[in-house]
């Protein structure tokens, strides 16, 4: 009895990560997606000003990313983490005090790093002072986001995500918008200067946030009287102070930003060391290195963040579920929660950053032409395979801090960071772009492997079902590879019989076509191979019988 007990908890707690990670993993997807098919007309509109444009765009977005971190103080995490804990012990009214002291700190938060960023841009430019207005305009969504984002950790906290993914959509919707009308009107109706185009690209933020916070606000309103329900027909018998409420708050989000600051930090490390490098290794112009750096650090980067979404997605799904087993003392119900985070993790990522490699040529063209179109999709090929362990990492991380392993998740980032530190300098200094994201990889791999270790060491994993979960999953995803990469060479070729196979129709023709017949495959492979059985459970079934697969 108590076995069924507890596989009926396990299978109850797979189907709610499942759909947690489905609602997460839609709204990533598209608000990435968004992110990324923007850049097209943008770039056409931006004419011989795009690379130098989108170079000062990731400039300011590097540092606003790093401000907005702070700003938001890891609290939706912490908020979300938090509310899971007590609503395990049916004390939903501590969860929804710890809500409104966490909106008193998200505003206070916001207006303070606002303020910062603002006047403190001419210090923050590199040297730069293009940048300026650009930090100037990303510093108003620093105001609403982290109430918004605190927001998404409340209806998280109850493993509601569906409010996190659609407002997520919807800010990136606003956003993407604003900056393409924008940019239209500045750059082809008015003929203006590029830099105030880019300046109104990034304050759409601030339109985003507006609309994200309009959409949870609405799905708040209509949840009320159910938050009210549970909180009425709760124990009550825990109370806990204001004060202690902040200093739960606190605790638990400190951790929390510099961990979710971890990719950022990397790259900012790139922005400020890879110029300086660059220019004690070569004779390259300011403008070439501009080039460069806008090829790696942000055009690469924009695209490979749309797979590392999905790891986000399974990293937000975790921590309240993982808060949930911690809570209740169930180390196995914790050792089968980590196996299934690596196996989805697996699963998703490793063919997403294979197959993008893959076609990394027509999907580089697609979006940025044909400028530097070689160099740009061998970067795009190689930061694709490092995108697994960058979204490993946000995996791994979030699982430490969904069982309060806050120090030494941070302790081993730290570790990690130095590591890349150590390797920047002969990295970049001998291969370049390649060398930033080589030794991004490097310091991320260290984190990794520590944080694994530790994990294993405290709570196990189910070692035969990831060993052999790996294997089939490496072998169908080169399989998937090896003809991604044909179908590309196949497509070039016949296309070029009638027309231009590296136009932009070209290349959205070829990219399509190995995208469709090679995810297609990777599919059959994982559901004829029974993978797919052990993660996304029945419905692997219902898909074979749709599919005709035996």
């Amino acid at each position: 009895m108590e076995d069924e007990t507890k596989s009926n908890t396990n299978s109850s707690s797979k189907s709610q990560m499942l759909s947690g990670s489905a609602w997460m993993t839609a709204g990533s997807i598209f608000s990435r997606f968004l992110g990324a098919i923007y850049i097209i007309p943008w770039s056409i509109w931006f004419g011989s000003y795009f690379l130098r444009g989108n170079a000062l765009y990731g400039f300011g977005y590097n540092i606003y990313s790093f401000f907005l971190i702070a700003a938001i103080a890891g609290i939706p995490s912490a908020i979300a983490k938090q509310v899971a804990h007590y609503n395990a012990l049916n004390e939903y009214g501590v969860g929804v005090r710890l809500y409104k002291r966490g909106l008193v700190l998200a505003a206070a938060t916001g207006i303070i790093c606002a303020l910062i960023l603002y006047f403190g841009a001419p210090w923050l430019d590199g040297g730069n002072d293009k940048v300026i207005p650009v930090l100037h305009s990303l510093s108003w969504a620093i105001l609403i986001i982290p109430t918004m984002s605190l927001t998404r950790g409340y209806f998280q906290g109850y493993q509601q995500m569906a409010p996190s993914a659609i407002s997520q959509f919807v800010e990136q919707l606003a956003r993407v918008i604003y900056m393409l009308v924008t940019a239209y009107l500045i750059m082809q109706v008015f003929h203006g200067s590029w830099i105030t185009a880019v300046a109104q690209s990034t304050f759409a933020a601030f339109i985003g946030a507006v609309a994200g916070l309009l959409i949870l606000g609405v799905y708040y309103l209509r949840r009320k009287n159910y938050f009210n329900s549970l909180v009425a027909n709760s124990n009550n018998e825990i109370h806990v102070e204001p004060k202690e409420l902040y200093r739960e708050i606190i605790v638990q989000a400190v951790p929390f930003i510099i961990l979710g600051a971890g990719i950022t930090i990397f790259q900012l490390i790139d922005q400020y060391t890879f110029f300086n490098i660059m220019h004690q290794a070569t004779n390259y112009s300011n403008t070439i290195l501009n080039d460069l750096y806008a090829m790696f650090a942000v055009n690469a980067n924009k695209l490979i963040m749309i797979t590392i979404s999905l790891a986000s997605a399974l990293a937000i799904t975790a921590v309240p579920l993982l808060s949930v087993a911690i809570t209740k003392g169930d180390k196995h119900e914790v050792k089968e929660q980590n196996s299934n985070v690596l196996m989805l993790f697996m699963f998703v990522m490793i063919p997403a950053a294979l197959g993008m490699a893959a076609i990394a040529g027509p999907l580089n063209r697609l979006f940025y032409g044909n400028a530097q179109q070689a160099l740009g999709a061998n970067i795009l090929s190689f930061s694709s395979i490092v995108s697994v362990p960058m979204g490993l990492f946000v995996v791994t991380s979030a699982v430490m801090q969904g069982l309060s392993q806050n120090k030494k998740a941070v302790r081993y980032f730290i570790i990690g960071t130095i590591v890349k530190l150590i390797a920047q300098w002969p990295c970049v200094y001998f291969l370049g772009a390649f060398g930033a994201l080589l030794a991004t990889a490097i310091g991320l791999i260290v984190a990794n492997g520590l944080i694994i270790i530790s994990l294993n060491r405290q709570f196990g994993f189910d070692r035969k079902a990831l060993s052999n979960g790996f294997a089939k999953i490496t072998t169908y995803s080169a399989i998937m590879y090896i003809v991604a990469l044909a179908l590309v060479y196949f497509g070039n070729f016949v296309l070029g019989l009638f027309t231009n196979p590296y136009s932009r129709i070209g290349s959205l023709i070829v990219t399509a076509v190995a995208v469709i017949i090679a995810g297609y495959l990777y599919l059959y492979l994982v559901l004829k191979g029974r993978v797919a059985d052990s993660i996304i459970g029945p419905r692997s079934q219902s898909l074979r019988k749709k599919l005709h697969i035996k």
